[in-house]
């Protein structure tokens, strides 16, 4: 059972999970039907996100994206803002779903230093259940589980690389800030938060 607080925490609208804005109603009315369980949408939401908004750094994108919206209709974003659109298709729809976040290297060492990487978490079936919508590329397989969670990064101890505790229900608002600055994947580079708290 889930408690009202719980509830209304991950399900609220907020400035970057905008789930009222027209083309994330309009894209809820596409995926979803009404035959389909809690379970059901999160998967086809979750591959959705995964496979079909590319992550900004995969495709050079020319747009910086933050507000779940704005992911939609430029079909891009980073990893926070691709979490944003996850949240806001799955709390239109009533499932409560939050944000976990990961201090990962930005290269494959920590030659490049460290960012703050996002991801969901989703309340299914009187549990919480963590999904990674990054999007998969050589190297990254991220898959919908109901068990254990298959993340795109696994922490590699050696690199200092871990998962802040909790779930949070609000995106990393030092990252919302950034990317609303930022013009350019470079500016991203040069300015990405390394601290949950920032």
């Amino acid at each position: 059972m889930k408690s009202p607080k719980m509830t209304q925490k991950f399900l609220a609208a907020t400035e970057m999970i905008d789930f009222h804005h027209m083309a994330i109603q309009n894209k809820t009315q596409q995926l979803f039907t009404a035959a389909m369980n809690d379970v059901d949408k999160t998967r086809v939401a979750y591959e959705f996100v995964r496979d079909e908004i590319l992550h900004s750094f995969d495709c050079n994108a020319q747009v910086i994206t933050a507000k779940a919206s704005d992911v939609l209709i430029h079909q891009t974003g980073i990893c926070h803002a691709k979490a944003n659109l996850l949240a806001a298709l799955l709390r239109s729809q009533g499932i409560p779903t939050g944000f976990c976040f990961q201090h990962l290297t930005l290269a494959d060492d920590d030659a490049l230093g460290y960012c703050v990487h996002a991801y969901n978490a989703v309340y299914l079936e009187n549990r919480w259940i963590r999904l990674d919508a990054r999007g998969n590329k050589p190297g990254v397989a991220a898959q919908f589980s109901l068990n254990e969670p298959i993340l795109a990064f696994p922490n590699r101890r050696e690199y200092d690389e871990y998962d802040w505790p909790g779930i949070y229900a609000n995106s990393h608002q030092a990252t919302m800030l950034m990317l609303q600055a930022a013009g350019c994947l470079q500016d991203i580079l040069d300015n990405i938060p390394d601290t949950q708290n920032e």
